[in-house]
């Protein structure tokens, strides 16, 4: 026998436990989260004590099952929206438990998605400013119905951050989920993506060499928690300069998990048939074969880092004198014992050139187009932190270009008389 029945009132938000949620939201493919599709078994009724089991079904399959005005109303909860179904499950909880927010809560907050309040959009959707009611500010991620992700995307990023707790990761702080809106609440980070200041002409000044060098060290341990010291090993496969949010203080924050994969105990590689990422820090492998592994993440690492040193994107540098892009423009300087000319112009002379070379170094290293020259993050990590002896990067072969003037895959003074075609999905 099942029991059912149904909580009055409507609060502002909830709590409940991430997979009570997850099984609310119907995935099935998790642990812990199960699908009957025949007769329901080992279903005891207690005298006392156990839980309340709430069962989804087609009118059609109710039969001539009697119903009673109670049941009348839960039937009818059931049939309008999925989150209706949280009151179900209002229990004791403890800080860690994911908040669900009620949906006009937020539409309060961000004072109904205003304009004013949007702070930008990626392949997700827009991301929205809010104020809660108790004076709290947050970032909203509002899935758009024209995004390139998806359900899947959401709810990948919804059980991630969820599980992950570190300094340099941006934190969720709740869900929302009411007919077609699919909603992430964030702490919000009030000197918003690193990009917006790193490749503003107007700001980028504010960016002085410590700030820099201290973004990339946070990053850096971001990555190595992501990869060795977390719960999960976690591989991000879209960090760029716009995934990096800065706090009051500037400490950098990595955010967007929706790409995000978890790898299983000693498990290395993983590949995919949909490659989807952003071109310019795909590392070689994964964006030609679809094979991802932390040194994936390495590899975007590595752009990001040259792009902080020289306040210039990757996906747009060109050196036309040279016909040389980012990557291979930084290791010929640095081959050449020219490295601090990748310095960003802005900041002078106001930077330790040691530390600058250290970077650029350690950053041709990590953008190796083999997988197996890179570093691990604990070596990035390490190397980062004091003067020690590192490998001789090699020359780069393989870099992306999508400049006006080089909008193809750009091949280092090497020549192919092979052919391939690759399809792209590009993020944000």
């Amino acid at each position: 026998m099942v029991r059912t029945g149904i909580l009055t009132g409507r609060p502002k938000r909830i709590h409940v436990t991430i997979m009570e949620y997850v099984d609310l939201l119907g995935f099935a493919k998790l642990p812990r989260c199960l699908v009957w599709s025949k007769d329901l078994i080992d279903i005891q009724e207690f005298a006392s004590g156990g839980n309340d089991l709430f069962i989804r079904l087609a009118h059609a399959e109710l039969g001539n099952v009697k119903v009673t005005p109670k049941d009348s109303e839960m039937a009818d909860m059931i049939e309008t929206s999925r989150d209706a179904l949280l009151h179900e499950y209002i229990r004791k909880h403890d800080p860690s438990e994911l908040v669900i927010y009620d949906f006009d809560s937020i539409l309060i907050a961000t004072s109904d998605f205003s304009i004013t309040n949007k702070l930008g959009e990626g392949g997700f959707g827009p991301v929205y400013r809010g104020k809660l009611q108790e004076g709290k500010e947050i970032a909203v991620k509002r899935l758009s119905s024209s995004s390139v992700q998806g359900i899947e995307e959401f709810k990948n990023e919804m059980l991630l951050i969820s599980k992950l707790q570190h300094k340099n990761l941006v934190r969720l702080m709740g869900c929302c989920i009411k007919d077609d809106e699919k909603l992430l609440i964030y702490e919000f980070m009030p000197n918003k993506s690193l990009d917006t200041l790193l490749f503003n002409p107007m700001r980028r000044a504010e960016l002085d060499w410590a700030k820099r060098f201290d973004i990339i060290q946070g990053v850096a341990r971001g990555l190595l928690y992501l990869h060795h010291d977390s719960c999960l090993k976690v591989i991000h496969r879209d960090l760029k300069v716009s995934n990096i949010l800065l706090d009051e203080k500037m400490s950098p924050k990595i955010s967007d998990f929706g790409l995000a994969r978890i790898f299983e105990g000693t498990q290395n590689l993983a590949n995919t048939q949909k490659v989807v990422g952003t071109l310019g820090y795909m590392s070689p492998e994964y964006a030609m074969g679809g094979i991802f592994s932390e040194k994936s993440d390495v590899y975007s690492f590595g752009v990001l880092l040259l792009e902080i040193i020289g306040g210039r994107k990757n996906t747009s540098f060109y050196c036309h004198d040279q016909e040389l892009g980012l990557i291979a423009y930084a290791w010929h300087s640095w081959n050449e014992g020219r490295g601090l000319d990748l310095v960003d112009e802005v900041l002078a002379d106001s930077y330790s050139s040691t530390e600058v070379m250290r970077c650029v170094h350690i950053g041709l290293l990590c953008v190796q187009d083999n997988a197996a020259d890179r570093p691990t993050m604990p070596d990035v990590v390490f190397m980062l932190s004091r003067e020690t002896d590192r490998p001789q990067p090699k020359r780069p072969i393989f870099t992306f270009q999508s400049s006006v003037s080089h909008p193809q895959p750009h091949f280092d003074n090497i020549c192919s008389a092979n052919e391939d075609t690759i399809t792209l999905l590009q993020g944000r």
